[in-house]
């Protein structure tokens, strides 16, 4: 039985958090009731300096349920950080991460398979969406010329892949010898050394709030992926907690 760490970036998410709240906590529960994630597993909330009350909701759910837990980021330091930062807290504990945004577009039920495949032995399950039939004609056009650019600049992406995702201890050590701030997370998996699994599941439409992905923020992670194709891993493991404000109990 491994430990778990649902690990839940989040910035301004007053809206949904607490409906995501719910819907992690029995999935992460039923983990537990059937043997696969041990007692001390963990819902890990990392708040990248929101500017409304995420941060208090994560404080007051922890003093509620120590199955919640929460990292308070110095500043807004941007998702792939915030996502960093919460994984590598998730390797200090030895624990099985499995990321996903706090707007519950993805579909929760899949993290089920994603721990069959960790059952069997897999390091890194990704989470791939089915089709893009609810995206309009010109976001799918995008889409797919986004990966195929990607590819041009040496980021091997996993098509429909964003950020919802499992990694074992060693996919996260291997993950470690990758310093710097806002890694391109889904363009560094693929180059870990683990054969990268993946689980398919029907995305949602956000269940409350709005998208914080802006053009301005897409176009940055365009760039920050053509770049993360030169990226080489170091010898030393990154310190965890780099940007951590405070921090809750495990």
């Amino acid at each position: 039985m491994e430990k778990y760490f649902i690990v839940v970036p989040c910035y301004n998410e007053e809206e949904v958090l607490p409906e995501t709240m719910k819907r992690l906590r029995d999935k992460l529960t039923s983990l537990m009731d059937r043997g696969i994630a041990s007692p001390a597993s963990r819902i890990l909330f990392v708040d990248d300096g929101s500017a409304d009350s995420t941060w208090k909701l994560i404080k007051d759910a922890h003093g509620r349920d120590n199955i919640f837990t929460g990292l308070s980021l110095d500043r807004n330091r941007g998702h792939q950080t915030a996502l960093t930062e919460g994984l590598m807290a998730a390797r200090d504990e030895r624990a099985v991460a499995i990321s996903i945004d706090a707007d519950l577009q993805d579909d929760v039920s899949a993290i089920d398979a994603m721990a069959e495949k960790r059952e069997h032995g897999a390091h890194i399950v990704c989470g791939v969406r089915a089709s893009r039939e609810t995206d309009t004609f010109l976001k799918r056009t995008t889409a797919r010329a986004y990966y195929r650019i990607m590819r041009m600049f040496g980021s091997s992406l996993i098509y429909d892949h964003a950020d919802f995702r499992l990694m074992g201890p060693e996919a996260l050590d291997a993950l470690a010898l990758y310093h710097g701030d806002d890694l391109f997370l889904r363009g560094l998996i693929t180059r870990l050394g683990f054969e990268c699994e993946t689980v398919s599941y029907d995305r949602a439409e956000r269940f409350a709030g709005e998208s914080k992905y802006t053009i301005k923020k897409m176009l940055k992670l365009a760039a920050k992926g053509m770049a993360s194709g030169r990226m080489k891993p170091m010898s030393v493991p990154r310190e965890p907690y780099t940007h951590t404000r405070e921090a809750l109990g495990f």
